[in-house]
């Protein structure tokens, strides 16, 4: 019998924050869900843009990760294997096709879409830090003298 391969990459903005729960043995697992963009032509070669909705799960540290550092919205590059499930459920048969993710890349940065807001975040900055940057502004942000502690960088 030939092997199969089965490996998918994706990049897409979150949907809803992702939601970390524990299985009954104790391993984490994150659920979260990605919103994919795309364009094409129609039949009368007008451009149309549409929307897949496509359901993610990351096991164990990779989730609790995603789950600390997402939030609705983040741009991120999934990598990972197509895994479909069945059951039933009063009496019918429910099927899901789902990516389980071996690699989740944080996309944006810092400033990211969706990122969170200055209020949201507890930032102490002051109104004029808040205004919105004009397209010429150059922003400084000042360091200090304490050195960047590698240790704290989550990747």
């Amino acid at each position: 019998m030939a092997r199969s391969f089965n490996q998918v990459i994706l990049m897409g903005n979150l949907t809803r924050d992702p939601e970390l729960r524990q299985t009954p043995n104790g391993q984490n697992v994150c659920s979260f869900s990605l919103a994919l963009n795309r364009s094409y032509k129609n039949s009368s070669g007008d451009w149309q843009e549409t929307t897949d909705y496509i359901d993610v799960v990351a096991w164990g540290p990779l989730g609790e990760r995603v789950a600390q550092y997402l939030t609705k919205g983040r741009p991120c590059l999934v990598n990972g294997r197509i895994q479909s499930s069945s059951w039933e459920k009063d009496g019918q048969k429910r099927t899901k096709v789902e990516i389980n993710a071996q690699d989740v890349t944080f996309l944006g940065g810092a400033g990211g879409a969706g990122a969170p807001r200055d209020d949201e975040a507890g930032s102490s900055r002051n109104a004029e830090s808040t205004k919105p940057a004009k397209k010429d502004d150059i922003v400084i942000e000042e360091l200090g003298d304490e050195p960047i502690n590698l240790d704290d960088i989550p990747f």
